[in-house]
């Protein structure tokens, strides 16, 4: 119990910075992996063929390396940015590949006469899909999104290791002075443990109001 009460202020910005990352992380996800969906079921060929790659590759790339790649490669053409927001590029992106596939899946749930319906008025792909189709997909796909969120918290820990404050990076700190192994894991993983089940309740919530009834 030392362990937390003598090094508060030191776990409270680890926890923090864990909260900002997963925040900041999760706009970038949620916005590019929406617009990627709407890339993927668009009647365009190009749009469909970028948001086909993007997906395939982020999926299939370890986010370590993704993390390696921005951090080493941008700054090589000049991109100097705080490793903080660096870390939020690697994990937003790496994730909205996921949400990008969520979205889809509740895409295609919508039945097809809801999109026809909706151009025989005269609207757009675009006007079609924001105003009719998504509000419809969204409803089904609340749960897996939250999934998604709740491995993105867990998996910001990945930042600790590239110079970024965050919950686990506290860990460094306290074996150096000296602090029990264990007991400092075991606060570090009660951190994790709020922050998912708060993101775990959010969505609970957000399904129970919004939801497809079963």
């Amino acid at each position: 119990m030392d362990v937390l009460t003598e090094n508060f202020s030191l776990y409270g910005e680890g926890f923090w910075g864990t909260v900002r990352l997963t925040l900041y992380s999760s706009l970038l996800a949620l916005a590019a992996g929406v617009l990627t969906a709407g890339f993927r079921v668009a009647p365009v060929r190009a749009l469909r063929a970028v948001g086909t790659t993007w997906v395939t590759v982020l999926r299939n790339t370890p986010l370590t390396l993704l993390f390696f790649a921005l951090l080493l490669g941008l700054p090589r053409f000049g991109v100097a940015l705080p490793f903080e927001l660096f870390a939020v590029l690697a994990l937003g992106c790496y994730t909205s590949a996921f949400i990008c596939e969520a979205v889809r899946s509740g895409i295609n749930t919508v039945p097809v006469g809801q999109g026809e319906a909706a151009r025989s008025l005269g609207m757009t792909f675009g006007q079609t899909l924001g105003a009719v189709v998504l509000p419809q997909a969204i409803r089904t796909v609340i749960a897996p999104i939250g999934s998604t969120l709740i491995a993105l918290a867990k998996n910001s820990a990945i930042a600790g290791s590239f110079s970024v404050v965050e919950l686990l990076s506290t860990y460094k700190t306290l074996s150096e002075n000296g602090y029990s192994v264990i007991w400092s894991f075991v606060w570090i993983a009660v951190g994790y443990l709020i922050l998912t089940l708060s993101i775990s309740a959010l969505f609970h919530a957000m399904e129970r109001r919004w939801g497809v009834a079963r």
